[in-house]
Protein backbone atom coordinates (compact mmCIF):
# COMPACT_ATOMS: atom_id res chain seq x y z
CA UNK A 1 0.00 0.00 0.00
CA UNK A 2 1.53 3.44 -0.90
CA UNK A 3 1.52 6.52 0.97
CA UNK A 4 -1.96 8.22 -0.52
CA UNK A 5 -4.05 6.54 0.57
CA UNK A 6 -3.77 7.61 4.13
CA UNK A 7 -3.42 11.54 2.86
CA UNK A 8 -6.42 10.84 0.94
CA UNK A 9 -8.36 10.04 4.36
CA UNK A 10 -6.67 13.18 6.39
CA UNK A 11 -7.64 15.47 3.96
CA UNK A 12 -11.03 14.04 3.93
CA UNK A 13 -11.17 14.37 7.70
CA UNK A 14 -9.70 17.59 7.64
CA UNK A 15 -12.32 18.70 5.17
CA UNK A 16 -15.28 17.77 7.03
CA UNK A 17 -13.79 19.24 10.63
CA UNK A 18 -13.50 22.75 8.65
CA UNK A 19 -17.41 22.10 7.58
CA UNK A 20 -18.31 21.25 10.83
CA UNK A 21 -16.52 23.90 12.83
CA UNK A 22 -17.13 26.11 14.12
CA UNK A 23 -21.27 25.60 13.89
CA UNK A 24 -21.74 23.00 15.74
CA UNK A 25 -19.08 23.37 18.36
CA UNK A 26 -21.24 26.24 19.67
CA UNK A 27 -21.34 26.07 23.70
CA UNK A 28 -25.00 25.06 25.22
CA UNK A 29 -27.30 28.07 25.84
CA UNK A 30 -29.20 26.68 28.33
CA UNK A 31 -27.51 24.39 32.00
CA UNK A 32 -30.04 22.38 34.36
CA UNK A 33 -29.24 23.02 37.95
CA UNK A 34 -31.02 20.43 40.12
CA UNK A 35 -29.94 20.11 43.73
CA UNK A 36 -31.46 16.95 43.18
CA UNK A 37 -29.15 15.33 40.50
CA UNK A 38 -31.61 15.36 37.75
CA UNK A 39 -29.64 18.49 35.82
CA UNK A 40 -26.61 19.02 34.47
CA UNK A 41 -25.05 20.14 37.70
CA UNK A 42 -25.94 20.42 41.67
CA UNK A 43 -24.90 23.83 42.80
CA UNK A 44 -24.91 27.06 40.85
CA UNK A 45 -21.44 27.53 41.49
CA UNK A 46 -20.39 24.25 39.48
CA UNK A 47 -22.34 25.52 36.82
CA UNK A 48 -21.27 28.96 36.32
CA UNK A 49 -17.44 27.26 36.63
CA UNK A 50 -18.26 25.20 33.42
CA UNK A 51 -18.77 28.72 31.36
CA UNK A 52 -15.80 29.65 29.60
CA UNK A 53 -13.63 32.45 31.31
CA UNK A 54 -14.92 35.25 28.72
CA UNK A 55 -18.46 34.17 27.67
CA UNK A 56 -19.50 35.76 24.22
CA UNK A 57 -23.35 34.87 24.08
CA UNK A 58 -26.08 34.73 26.36
CA UNK A 59 -26.30 31.53 28.30
CA UNK A 60 -29.27 30.59 31.00
CA UNK A 61 -28.74 28.64 34.07
CA UNK A 62 -31.93 27.43 34.60
CA UNK A 63 -32.45 26.02 38.33
CA UNK A 64 -34.53 23.72 39.95
CA UNK A 65 -36.74 24.48 42.66
CA UNK A 66 -35.25 23.88 46.18
CA UNK A 67 -32.60 25.32 48.70
CA UNK A 68 -29.41 25.90 47.45
CA UNK A 69 -27.40 27.13 50.08
CA UNK A 70 -24.25 28.92 48.75
CA UNK A 71 -23.41 31.97 47.55
CA UNK A 72 -21.70 32.64 43.88
CA UNK A 73 -19.29 35.13 41.93
CA UNK A 74 -20.50 36.27 38.62
CA UNK A 75 -17.41 36.99 36.32
CA UNK A 76 -18.50 36.41 32.76
CA UNK A 77 -20.94 38.45 31.10
CA UNK A 78 -24.82 37.81 29.57
CA UNK A 79 -25.73 35.33 32.19
CA UNK A 80 -29.46 34.74 33.08
CA UNK A 81 -30.31 32.82 36.27
CA UNK A 82 -33.78 32.07 36.02
CA UNK A 83 -35.50 29.96 38.51
CA UNK A 84 -38.21 27.49 38.15
CA UNK A 85 -40.67 28.54 40.70
CA UNK A 86 -39.86 32.20 42.31
CA UNK A 87 -41.46 31.02 45.79
CA UNK A 88 -39.34 27.56 46.24
CA UNK A 89 -35.81 28.66 44.12
CA UNK A 90 -34.04 29.78 46.77
CA UNK A 91 -30.51 31.00 46.94
CA UNK A 92 -29.48 31.79 50.15
CA UNK A 93 -26.06 31.84 52.34
CA UNK A 94 -25.62 33.41 55.98
CA UNK A 95 -23.00 36.68 55.09
CA UNK A 96 -22.07 39.83 57.65
CA UNK A 97 -20.65 42.32 55.52
CA UNK A 98 -17.82 42.38 58.25
CA UNK A 99 -16.95 38.86 58.53
CA UNK A 100 -16.35 38.88 54.84
CA UNK A 101 -13.63 42.08 55.88
CA UNK A 102 -12.03 40.40 58.48
CA UNK A 103 -11.65 37.20 56.43
CA UNK A 104 -11.76 37.94 52.85
CA UNK A 105 -12.88 35.24 50.51
CA UNK A 106 -12.46 35.34 46.16
CA UNK A 107 -16.10 34.89 46.04
CA UNK A 108 -17.42 38.28 47.41
CA UNK A 109 -19.17 40.13 50.05
CA UNK A 110 -22.63 38.97 49.00
CA UNK A 111 -25.03 36.00 48.22
CA UNK A 112 -24.97 37.09 44.54
CA UNK A 113 -21.79 38.80 43.37
CA UNK A 114 -22.12 40.30 40.18
CA UNK A 115 -19.21 41.22 38.49
CA UNK A 116 -20.53 41.59 34.83
CA UNK A 117 -22.36 43.22 32.49
CA UNK A 118 -25.65 41.96 31.02
CA UNK A 119 -26.71 39.99 33.97
CA UNK A 120 -30.38 38.65 34.21
CA UNK A 121 -32.12 37.42 37.46
CA UNK A 122 -35.25 35.92 37.16
CA UNK A 123 -38.03 33.91 39.51
CA UNK A 124 -35.57 33.25 42.18
CA UNK A 125 -35.89 34.01 46.14
CA UNK A 126 -32.47 35.30 47.36
CA UNK A 127 -31.77 35.72 51.29
CA UNK A 128 -29.08 36.79 53.22
CA UNK A 129 -29.88 34.36 56.78
CA UNK A 130 -27.93 36.54 59.19
CA UNK A 131 -30.20 37.26 61.65
CA UNK A 132 -29.08 40.20 62.82
CA UNK A 133 -31.46 43.41 62.20
CA UNK A 134 -29.01 46.65 60.93
CA UNK A 135 -25.39 45.68 59.97
CA UNK A 136 -24.28 45.37 56.39
CA UNK A 137 -25.47 41.96 54.83
CA UNK A 138 -25.92 41.86 51.11
CA UNK A 139 -27.86 39.96 49.60
CA UNK A 140 -26.86 40.92 45.72
CA UNK A 141 -23.47 42.79 45.26
CA UNK A 142 -22.30 44.19 41.62
CA UNK A 143 -19.85 46.74 40.33
CA UNK A 144 -21.13 46.06 36.28
CA UNK A 145 -23.87 47.91 33.97
CA UNK A 146 -27.23 46.32 32.60
CA UNK A 147 -28.40 44.56 35.83
CA UNK A 148 -31.85 43.14 35.30
CA UNK A 149 -33.72 41.73 38.40
CA UNK A 150 -37.11 40.33 37.36
CA UNK A 151 -39.66 38.45 39.25
CA UNK A 152 -37.65 38.06 42.82
CA UNK A 153 -37.64 38.22 46.57
CA UNK A 154 -34.36 39.59 47.68
CA UNK A 155 -34.44 39.77 51.85
CA UNK A 156 -31.77 40.62 54.31
CA UNK A 157 -32.47 41.70 57.77
CA UNK A 158 -29.63 43.60 57.76
CA UNK A 159 -28.26 47.10 55.46
CA UNK A 160 -28.01 47.48 52.09
CA UNK A 161 -29.74 44.26 50.79
CA UNK A 162 -29.43 44.90 46.77
CA UNK A 163 -25.90 47.41 46.31
CA UNK A 164 -25.37 47.55 42.66
CA UNK A 165 -22.62 50.02 42.48
CA UNK A 166 -21.05 50.67 39.41
CA UNK A 167 -21.30 54.79 40.43
CA UNK A 168 -19.78 55.67 36.35
CA UNK A 169 -21.89 53.67 34.32
CA UNK A 170 -24.30 51.57 36.82
CA UNK A 171 -27.66 50.83 35.11
CA UNK A 172 -30.16 48.48 36.68
CA UNK A 173 -33.69 47.67 35.51
CA UNK A 174 -36.17 45.86 38.37
CA UNK A 175 -39.83 44.60 37.91
CA UNK A 176 -42.58 42.68 40.07
CA UNK A 177 -40.14 42.36 43.09
CA UNK A 178 -39.93 42.43 46.81
CA UNK A 179 -37.36 43.77 48.54
CA UNK A 180 -36.91 43.49 52.29
CA UNK A 181 -34.12 44.49 54.78
CA UNK A 182 -32.63 47.46 57.26
CA UNK A 183 -30.75 50.79 56.32
CA UNK A 184 -30.68 51.75 52.75
CA UNK A 185 -31.53 48.05 51.38
CA UNK A 186 -32.20 49.14 47.74
CA UNK A 187 -29.49 51.46 46.81
CA UNK A 188 -28.18 51.85 43.72
CA UNK A 189 -25.40 54.19 42.15
CA UNK A 190 -25.91 55.20 38.78
CA UNK A 191 -29.80 54.87 36.88
CA UNK A 192 -31.91 52.85 38.08
CA UNK A 193 -35.50 51.98 36.93
CA UNK A 194 -37.68 49.95 39.20
CA UNK A 195 -41.44 49.14 38.72
CA UNK A 196 -44.53 47.03 40.38
CA UNK A 197 -42.46 46.27 43.41
CA UNK A 198 -42.82 45.87 47.07
CA UNK A 199 -40.67 47.73 50.22
CA UNK A 200 -40.30 46.81 53.62
CA UNK A 201 -38.32 48.18 56.13
CA UNK A 202 -37.30 46.36 59.16
CA UNK A 203 -35.84 49.60 60.75
CA UNK A 204 -37.05 52.84 61.85
CA UNK A 205 -34.27 53.95 59.21
CA UNK A 206 -34.30 54.67 55.30
CA UNK A 207 -35.37 51.83 52.73
CA UNK A 208 -34.11 53.46 49.88
CA UNK A 209 -30.76 55.79 48.99
CA UNK A 210 -29.19 56.74 45.80
CA UNK A 211 -25.56 58.00 44.77
CA UNK A 212 -25.41 59.82 41.18
CA UNK A 213 -22.55 62.27 41.73
CA UNK A 214 -20.49 60.97 38.75
CA UNK A 215 -23.02 62.33 36.16
CA UNK A 216 -25.89 65.07 36.46
CA UNK A 217 -28.48 62.54 34.79
CA UNK A 218 -28.29 59.90 37.43
CA UNK A 219 -30.92 58.95 38.94
CA UNK A 220 -33.32 56.47 40.97
CA UNK A 221 -37.36 56.12 39.27
CA UNK A 222 -39.52 54.08 41.33
CA UNK A 223 -43.17 53.73 39.86
CA UNK A 224 -46.14 52.04 40.82
CA UNK A 225 -44.77 50.34 44.12
CA UNK A 226 -45.47 50.21 47.60
CA UNK A 227 -43.44 50.64 50.89
CA UNK A 228 -44.28 49.06 54.36
CA UNK A 229 -42.37 48.58 56.80
CA UNK A 230 -41.95 48.80 61.41
CA UNK A 231 -43.40 51.86 63.10
CA UNK A 232 -42.12 55.60 62.01
CA UNK A 233 -39.53 53.38 59.19
CA UNK A 234 -38.29 56.53 56.47
CA UNK A 235 -38.61 56.55 52.90
CA UNK A 236 -35.05 57.50 51.64
CA UNK A 237 -31.92 59.46 52.13
CA UNK A 238 -28.38 59.64 50.30
CA UNK A 239 -24.81 60.89 51.01
CA UNK A 240 -23.86 61.82 48.00
CA UNK A 241 -25.27 63.79 44.82
CA UNK A 242 -28.42 62.24 43.85
CA UNK A 243 -31.66 62.22 42.45
CA UNK A 244 -34.89 60.93 43.24
CA UNK A 245 -38.12 60.02 41.09
CA UNK A 246 -41.26 58.07 43.25
CA UNK A 247 -44.30 58.22 40.60
CA UNK A 248 -47.64 56.43 41.70
CA UNK A 249 -46.63 54.93 44.64
CA UNK A 250 -47.99 54.17 48.03
CA UNK A 251 -47.20 54.40 51.43
CA UNK A 252 -48.16 52.71 54.59
CA UNK A 253 -49.27 54.70 57.42
CA UNK A 254 -46.05 53.37 59.36
CA UNK A 255 -43.60 55.74 57.43
CA UNK A 256 -42.38 58.40 59.42
CA UNK A 257 -43.31 62.37 58.52
CA UNK A 258 -39.28 62.61 57.46
CA UNK A 259 -38.39 64.04 54.22
CA UNK A 260 -35.66 61.98 51.78
CA UNK A 261 -32.48 63.37 53.26
CA UNK A 262 -28.77 64.37 52.86
CA UNK A 263 -26.14 62.90 55.39
CA UNK A 264 -23.92 65.07 56.90
CA UNK A 265 -21.48 64.82 59.55
CA UNK A 266 -19.97 67.25 62.45
CA UNK A 267 -16.79 66.53 60.93
CA UNK A 268 -17.06 67.86 57.32
CA UNK A 269 -14.48 66.22 55.90
CA UNK A 270 -16.53 63.55 55.85
CA UNK A 271 -19.08 65.01 53.84
CA UNK A 272 -19.59 64.42 50.03
CA UNK A 273 -19.74 67.47 47.49
CA UNK A 274 -23.45 68.53 47.23
CA UNK A 275 -23.42 71.59 44.48
CA UNK A 276 -26.63 70.04 42.51
CA UNK A 277 -28.93 70.90 45.32
CA UNK A 278 -32.45 68.61 46.77
CA UNK A 279 -33.87 66.70 44.01
CA UNK A 280 -36.37 64.69 45.29
CA UNK A 281 -39.99 64.49 42.58
CA UNK A 282 -42.78 62.92 43.27
CA UNK A 283 -45.86 62.69 41.32
CA UNK A 284 -49.46 60.77 42.52
CA UNK A 285 -47.88 59.54 45.41
CA UNK A 286 -50.01 58.69 48.72
CA UNK A 287 -49.70 57.53 51.92
CA UNK A 288 -52.61 55.36 53.58
CA UNK A 289 -53.84 57.71 56.77
CA UNK A 290 -52.98 60.81 55.10
CA UNK A 291 -50.34 62.37 52.92
CA UNK A 292 -47.35 64.22 54.02
CA UNK A 293 -46.67 67.35 52.22
CA UNK A 294 -43.31 66.59 51.10
CA UNK A 295 -44.04 64.25 48.71
CA UNK A 296 -46.97 66.37 46.77
CA UNK A 297 -46.55 66.47 43.21
CA UNK A 298 -43.25 68.55 41.84
CA UNK A 299 -42.35 67.02 38.92
CA UNK A 300 -42.53 70.75 36.89
CA UNK A 301 -39.29 71.84 39.16
CA UNK A 302 -36.88 68.96 37.81
CA UNK A 303 -35.03 69.20 35.08
CA UNK A 304 -37.24 69.56 32.25
CA UNK A 305 -40.04 69.81 34.05
CA UNK A 306 -41.24 65.90 32.79
CA UNK A 307 -44.71 64.34 32.92
CA UNK A 308 -45.53 61.14 34.36
CA UNK A 309 -45.88 59.97 30.75
CA UNK A 310 -42.33 61.51 30.06
CA UNK A 311 -40.45 59.49 32.55
CA UNK A 312 -39.81 56.06 30.96
CA UNK A 313 -37.41 53.71 30.26
CA UNK A 314 -35.33 56.07 27.73
CA UNK A 315 -35.70 58.98 29.47
CA UNK A 316 -34.18 57.30 32.85
CA UNK A 317 -31.33 55.60 31.00
CA UNK A 318 -31.04 58.86 28.29
CA UNK A 319 -31.46 56.83 25.30
CA UNK A 320 -28.65 54.09 26.59
CA UNK A 321 -31.09 51.43 27.38
CA UNK A 322 -34.24 50.03 27.06
CA UNK A 323 -34.60 46.88 28.29
CA UNK A 324 -38.17 46.08 27.78
CA UNK A 325 -37.79 46.98 24.07
CA UNK A 326 -38.12 43.77 21.78
CA UNK A 327 -36.04 45.29 18.72
CA UNK A 328 -32.97 43.41 18.00
CA UNK A 329 -29.83 44.50 16.40
CA UNK A 330 -30.22 45.05 12.93
CA UNK A 331 -27.57 45.26 9.77
CA UNK A 332 -25.70 47.75 9.38
CA UNK A 333 -23.31 46.19 6.06
CA UNK A 334 -22.98 43.43 4.60
CA UNK A 335 -19.80 41.60 2.36
CA UNK A 336 -20.51 38.94 -0.26
CA UNK A 337 -17.55 36.73 -0.82
CA UNK A 338 -17.76 34.10 -3.32
CA UNK A 339 -19.02 31.44 -1.63
CA UNK A 340 -20.42 33.22 1.58
CA UNK A 341 -21.52 36.24 3.27
CA UNK A 342 -20.87 38.43 6.28
CA UNK A 343 -23.56 40.13 8.18
CA UNK A 344 -22.59 43.22 10.28
CA UNK A 345 -24.50 44.23 13.15
CA UNK A 346 -24.92 47.36 15.30
CA UNK A 347 -24.83 45.08 18.66
CA UNK A 348 -23.34 41.68 19.82
CA UNK A 349 -25.86 38.70 18.56
CA UNK A 350 -26.06 35.45 20.26
CA UNK A 351 -26.97 32.81 17.95
CA UNK A 352 -28.99 29.65 19.32
CA UNK A 353 -28.48 26.20 17.06
CA UNK A 354 -27.60 26.64 13.64
CA UNK A 355 -29.78 28.92 11.73
CA UNK A 356 -30.31 28.28 7.96
CA UNK A 357 -31.53 31.60 6.43
CA UNK A 358 -33.41 31.50 2.57
CA UNK A 359 -33.86 34.37 0.50
CA UNK A 360 -36.80 35.26 -1.60
CA UNK A 361 -34.43 34.13 -4.86
CA UNK A 362 -34.64 30.64 -2.54
CA UNK A 363 -31.15 31.08 -1.81
CA UNK A 364 -29.96 29.04 0.94
CA UNK A 365 -26.95 30.33 3.72
CA UNK A 366 -25.79 28.09 6.61
CA UNK A 367 -24.93 29.30 9.50
CA UNK A 368 -20.74 29.10 10.10
CA UNK A 369 -19.57 31.39 12.83
CA UNK A 370 -19.94 34.62 14.48
CA UNK A 371 -22.05 34.10 17.54
CA UNK A 372 -21.27 36.48 20.07
CA UNK A 373 -19.95 38.94 17.89
CA UNK A 374 -21.66 41.82 15.89
CA UNK A 375 -20.50 39.99 12.48
CA UNK A 376 -22.03 36.79 11.48
CA UNK A 377 -20.57 34.58 8.55
CA UNK A 378 -23.18 32.54 7.06
CA UNK A 379 -21.83 29.97 4.17
CA UNK A 380 -23.88 29.08 0.63
CA UNK A 381 -23.75 26.24 -1.85
CA UNK A 382 -21.92 27.76 -5.18
CA UNK A 383 -21.92 31.67 -5.71
CA UNK A 384 -23.57 34.47 -4.60
CA UNK A 385 -24.57 37.54 -5.35
CA UNK A 386 -26.49 41.15 -4.16
CA UNK A 387 -29.68 39.47 -5.84
CA UNK A 388 -29.78 37.00 -3.14
CA UNK A 389 -30.12 38.60 -0.16
CA UNK A 390 -33.41 40.07 -0.25
CA UNK A 391 -36.22 39.03 2.09
CA UNK A 392 -33.78 37.01 4.05
CA UNK A 393 -35.28 34.93 7.05
CA UNK A 394 -34.32 31.92 9.41
CA UNK A 395 -35.99 28.70 7.98
CA UNK A 396 -35.23 26.74 10.91
CA UNK A 397 -35.44 26.82 14.56
CA UNK A 398 -32.27 28.41 15.04
CA UNK A 399 -32.10 31.88 16.47
CA UNK A 400 -30.90 34.99 16.12
CA UNK A 401 -31.01 37.25 19.47
CA UNK A 402 -29.10 40.47 20.85
CA UNK A 403 -27.13 39.62 23.63
CA UNK A 404 -27.63 42.54 25.83
CA UNK A 405 -29.97 42.23 28.84
CA UNK A 406 -33.59 42.48 28.04
CA UNK A 407 -37.01 41.30 29.83
CA UNK A 408 -37.93 39.53 26.27
CA UNK A 409 -36.11 38.32 23.31
CA UNK A 410 -34.62 40.36 21.12
CA UNK A 411 -34.91 38.73 17.52
CA UNK A 412 -32.12 40.24 15.49
CA UNK A 413 -33.90 41.99 11.67
CA UNK A 414 -32.33 40.91 8.84
CA UNK A 415 -33.54 43.47 6.79
CA UNK A 416 -30.54 44.81 4.30
CA UNK A 417 -30.87 48.06 3.65
CA UNK A 418 -30.23 48.80 -0.50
Amino acid sequence: MNGSFPRFIFILFFSMLMLIHPADAQTRDTIVVDKNGNGDYETLSKAIASLPMFNYQRVTIFIKPGIYNEKIRIEQDYITLEGEDRASTIIQYNQLREDWNRGKDTIGPAVINIHADDIILKNLTIKNTQPQIGPHAFAIYGDGTRTILLNCTVVSRGGDTVSLWNYKTGMYYHANCSFEGAVDFVCPRGWCFIRDSKFYEMKKTAAIWHAGGNDMGQKLVIMNSSFDGVKDFQLGRHHYEAQFYLINCTFSQNMSDRPIYRVTYEDSTRNRPFNWGKRYYFSDCHRIGGDFEWFADNLNNAAGAPSPDEITLCWTFEGRWDPESSTGPGIVKFEIHKNYILLYFDDIVTVKGIPELISDTGKHFTYYSGGGSDTIRFNTPGTVSAGDLPGLKISNAAKLLGSRASVCERPVSLKIQP
